[in-house]
């Protein structure tokens, strides 16, 4: 028995038609080594994913954050609007929260948070993703969606989820990534097109 959606056959006997998944590509992979930040061009993809993998901290309590840019990266300043919702639990149990975060922007410049208050101890690190779209459309503005888990430099465990544009109709030609005080003392950051 086969498993068709919309007409297109995507199993049959068990075996995935061909074709099928050959739009996400693997473009790059960034390893971070004591880096004060990270730098991606962007070109012609309707969608770009970025996977964060054991984002560590140089310095203790920072954020983790990402800016576009529309001059091939001479400024990351482009305007944001962007909601946030914040879950987090105490490592010792004494506490937990589910709430809508204060580190929302409104037609803002400045950097995006993608997860805050992070920790730099041996075992403490961020990982995620960011998807974002459409980002060369000389039309729209450019949505994105992001999710990042971590540990806190108080020990406790967040999972953040953050969604909202780029408020410019100008393409976005690079994303910058970095900690807001110090440097990403290591991890990697993969980078996936879709066609």
């Amino acid at each position: 028995m086969g498993l068709i959606s919309n007409g297109t056959t995507i199993f049959d006997n068990g075996s995935m038609a061909s074709g099928f998944g050959s739009s996400l590509n693997f473009i790059s992979k960034a390893t971070a080594s004591a880096s004060a930040s990270i730098e991606f061009s962007l070109g012609d993809y309707k969608e770009y994913q970025f996977y964060f993998v054991n984002m560590h901290p140089q310095t203790d309590n920072v954020k983790f954050e990402f800016n576009g840019s529309i001059d091939s990266g001479s400024n990351y300043n482009v305007v944001k609007t962007t909601t946030m919702i914040d879950a987090y639990h105490s490592e010792g149990g004494a506490y937990g929260v589910l709430a809508y975060g204060g580190l929302s922007l409104a037609q803002s410049t400045a950097f995006q948070n993608l997860a805050n208050d992070q920790g730099n101890a041996n075992d403490e690190n961020v990982g995620g993703y960011l998807h974002l779209f459409n980002p060369s459309s000389t039309t729209f503005v450019k949505h994105f969606i992001a999710s990042t888990s971590r540990t806190a430099f108080n020990d406790v465990s967040a999972q953040q989820h953050y969604g909202g544009y780029f408020n410019t109709t100008s393409a976005l030609t690079n994303l910058k990534f970095q900690m807001s005080s110090g440097n990403i003392d290591a991890g990697e950051i993969l980078l996936f097109g879709v066609n």
